[in-house]
């Protein structure tokens, strides 16, 4: 008899089946060096053929979840899932050779209670160099994951390992918002641990360009401001952190400069590239506080 799954990979997708495949080739041989993991994609309706992906990977389950948003489609995952352990990965990451190991082990170190850990995050470049903007800047900027859990309270979903105890005590992620500060914020708030895995990692690509880079920061943006809250009070709030933001690439701009993997012409691509998203988020921000 096969013994019951104890960890369960919750993998969100839509229409990408290039790096979904890149992700799922990575992860296939330490799920099969696993037998009591499990692992699902949770499909949001893509409109691509997924057939060639379900025949080249018969042990992992594809699942349809109707409800547009990564949120939803993990929450589904979680659903159609029965391992005490939650692991979610996003689709386009690429885990790292001892990543499911690595997971495995940490969850049997959780205290009984449970507890989240998020885990570290890589960035690599799909594109010859030198790097552009964008992805000089996520070289420098993207997934800073021990900075998140340590002083902002939350890890990003990309990369998180919980039990299922935690998640129907804290609840389902919320579509919307920011749903991994929220979800994590709740699940500190009701008194479990948040900590920090660098042995827990996994590869994100860089973003190639300016507008690959706008449409990623438009969305954080918005799903920030309504985590935010919409009342007068808030919005005030929000319009001091719009100005913040705009102060903070000046002051960013030494890590930028600092940066070893970065050539010279890469900094300054970095360094505009920073300058003026900081100023567009900048904007959008205080748009949103004043509006109706």
């Amino acid at each position: 008899m096969t013994a019951a799954p104890r960890l369960a990979v919750i993998i969100p997708h839509y229409d990408d089946p290039f790096r979904l495949a890149k992700c799922l080739a990575a992860l296939a041989p330490q799920l099969a060096a696993a037998p009591r993991a499990e692992c699902v994609v949770a499909d949001n309706g893509s409109p691509c053929d997924l057939g060639p992906l379900r025949t080249a990977h018969p042990g992992i389950r594809f699942l349809d979840v109707p409800e547009k948003g990564a949120a939803a489609a993990r929450n589904g995952g979680v659903a159609a899932t029965t391992a005490p352990g939650l692991l979610f990965l996003d689709s386009d990451c690429v885990p790292g050779p001892g990543w499911l190991a690595a997971a495995m082990a940490l969850l049997a170190a959780f205290p009984e209670k449970g507890a989240v850990a998020g885990g570290r995050i890589g960035t690599f470049d799909e594109t010859p160099p030198p790097r552009s903007g964008a992805e000089a800047f996520e070289t420098v900027f993207a997934f800073r994951q021990r900075d998140y859990v340590a002083r902002k309270g939350f890890s990003v979903t990309a990369n998180l390992l919980t039990t299922r105890r935690v998640f129907e005590d804290v609840g389902p992620l919320i579509v919307g918002l920011s749903e991994d500060v929220d979800w994590c914020r709740r699940a500190v708030a009701k008194g479990y641990s948040l900590r920090y895995a660098d042995g827990l990692e996994v590869a994100h690509p860089t973003r190639s360009d300016w507008a690959a880079l706008r449409r990623k920061w438009h969305r954080t943006t918005s799903e920030g401001f309504q985590l935010n809250g919409t009342s007068a009070p808030a919005r005030a709030r929000w319009a001091l952190r719009a100005l913040a933001v705009a102060a903070s690439g000046p002051a960013h701009l030494p890590q930028v400069l600092r940066a070893e993997r970065l050539s010279g012409i890469e900094k300054r691509r970095a360094a505009a590239t920073l300058l003026r998203l900081r100023l567009v988020r900048a904007g959008w921000m205080l748009g949103q506080a004043l509006r109706g």
